[in-house]
């Protein structure tokens, strides 16, 4: 055998057993690593800062709560965590302070999709990667974004809708349309209702995740259209709560096989909406990964300050790596639809937490 093709097998070993040493084998060996970058990263050493977007939905709390255990279990030091507390602006002062702090690395959650592009253009000057979870950036650099498929989301509450109810009219509260989630699930939800489902007509309420607004909004809504049929809830960590409570204020809140039940399918996965669930006041959700957001946030960071890049293709966590048309890579998550059937299945992260 060559002397040359030793030194390359021999090299190749060394660079295997230092992934693995390095505990980003998961991240690796599916997500398409392609070369090592010398001048990028920290050697994955060094504190990461964690940003949240907002701390008022109980998805929120459960994927801070999150933070700290999947931190120690993927041996990522992290910064206590930082809350934007829903405002964009200071989601970019955000970063500067933890980027003027020394932190090596970056795991953000954006609150809009345009403007978090100034946060990561001063990350990218700095040197410091940075991963985005749950929202994918319009433009700017990212490691990578953690995101379940957003558009899959509008399609399987339009089809849980289009299924259980026949006609009439259903609503939509949507999220802030300066997010991509926001977008993506209007889009969907709206595109497969007219495509699929013609006999439903669709309402919409613009509540960019603001529980207030979407409780004002339905109220007024239902003054006018009492006859709605069914509700598609973006985001049951801040608008499942003051739906049914407006519900009730209008003796609307019926449970599942009682005359005049409004068919409501909502996305989180929180335990909230379970138990909504199995009171039968809402009929599904479906369950976005607070616990794979933040676990697989902090392995693509580790990875991206060791220098890792990553390429299309399925993961070894049941997921794919896509490209997404601003060039952007994302690991699409499973995101489960939960109704009655499957509500207590141990392996929902809704059922795991307190």
């Amino acid at each position: 055998m060559p002397a040359s093709t030793v030194r390359k097998r021999s090299r190749s070993r060394i660079i295997g057993a230092a992934a693995l040493a390095a505990g980003v084998s998961l991240v690796l060996a599916a997500c398409g690593s392609t070369k090592d970058t010398a001048s990028a990263g920290s050697g994955g050493t060094g504190k990461v800062g964690v940003i949240l977007p907002l701390l008022t939905s109980p998805f929120w709390q459960s994927y801070n709560d999150y933070v700290p255990k999947m931190a120690k279990s993927e041996g990522v030091e992290v910064l206590k965590t930082v809350n934007s507390n829903s405002d964009p602006s200071q989601q970019i002062t955000d970063i500067d302070n933890e980027l003027t702090q020394g932190v090596k690395g970056l795991v953000v959650a954006p609150l809009d999709s345009a403007a978090i592009q100034a946060g990561l253009d001063q990350a990218r000057r700095k040197g410091v990667p940075v991963v985005a979870v749950d929202v994918a950036p319009d433009k700017g650099k990212v490691a990578m974004v953690v995101r379940a498929d957003n558009v899959a989301y509008g399609k399987k509450a339009c089809d849980y809708l289009g299924q259980h109810v026949t006609s009439g009219k259903v609503v939509q509260i949507m999220g802030d349309l300066a997010s991509v989630n926001g977008r993506d699930r209007s889009e969907a939800f709206r595109s497969c209702v007219q495509k699929k489902y013609p006999r439903l007509k669709v309402l919409e309420i613009p509540a960019k995740w603001e529980s207030d607004t979407a409780a004002a909004k339905l109220d007024t809504l239902l003054n006018a259209n009492p006859d709605i049929k069914g509700i598609y809830l973006q985001a049951g960590g801040v608008y499942l709560a003051p739906t049914l409570q407006t519900l009730k204020s209008k003796h609307l809140l019926k449970t599942a096989g009682q005359a005049g039940h409004i068919v409501i399918v909502s996305n989180d996965g929180i335990p909230q909406e379970y138990d909504a669930i199995r009171k039968g006041e809402i009929d599904a959700t479906v369950s976005q990964p607070a616990d794979a957001y933040a676990k697989y946030g902090l392995s693509y960071i580790k990875a991206a300050m060791q220098g890792r890049t990553f390429k299309p293709g399925p993961t070894d966590h049941g997921s794919t790596i896509v490209r997404l048309p601003s060039g952007i890579l994302e690991d699409q998550l499973p995101a489960p639809l939960v109704t009655n059937a499957n509500v207590d299945d141990p392996e929902l992260w809704g059922n795991t937490v307190g």
